[in-house]
């Protein structure tokens, strides 16, 4: 009776293992997903983005790299220089680039797109990270396509909204 019960309890680990095994790159329900950011360790707008992230709850991992260290890690996960900014981010298989906004990040892993991930390009005022003063810039976050062309996700007017 007693070998019954630990083959069954073996059997159902053998069983759940494969879906728990399967979704490692994506937050499993009701956990946060786990954003991994390249940056510099003298950019303050890129720390501001950490930590709006975190309000945001995301999991946030920082890593400080040095400039030409984190030009090759862009260029590895998709990111051209016209579609550059401070800090390179991985999030469920996905690179997020520079100042996106955390509703778009959730918005790109509920929909799962075919793609490399979001981006916005340059520094914009107004964007996460980049919203210090009273200044707000028009901008649009692009998703990077498998073949690096670009298409507009979502744009942000700036001050009139």
């Amino acid at each position: 009776m007693m070998i019954a019960i630990h083959r069954r309890r073996l059997l159902a680990g053998l069983v759940a293992t494969p879906v728990a095994l399967a979704l490692p790159m994506t937050a499993r329900a009701g956990e946060a997903a786990t954003v991994h950011v390249a940056k510099t360790a003298t950019c303050g707008c890129c720390k501001i983005w950490v930590d709006y992230m975190r309000k945001e709850g995301f999991v946030v991992e920082a890593t400080n790299m040095a400039p030409g260290e984190l030009s090759q890690f862009k260029t590895r996960h998709g990111i051209s220089p016209d579609l550059a900014s401070c800090h390179t981010a991985r999030v469920a298989g996905y690179t997020i680039e520079g100042h996106v906004p955390a509703r778009e990040i959730k918005r790109l892993l509920a929909e799962k797109p075919d793609a490399i991930g979001l981006t916005v390009p340059g520094m914009p005022l107004g964007s996460p990270g980049m919203d210090y003063g009273p200044e707000k810039e028009p901008y649009d976050v692009l998703l990077i396509a498998r073949d690096g062309t670009t298409s507009i996700y979502a744009s942000y007017k700036g001050p009139a909204g």
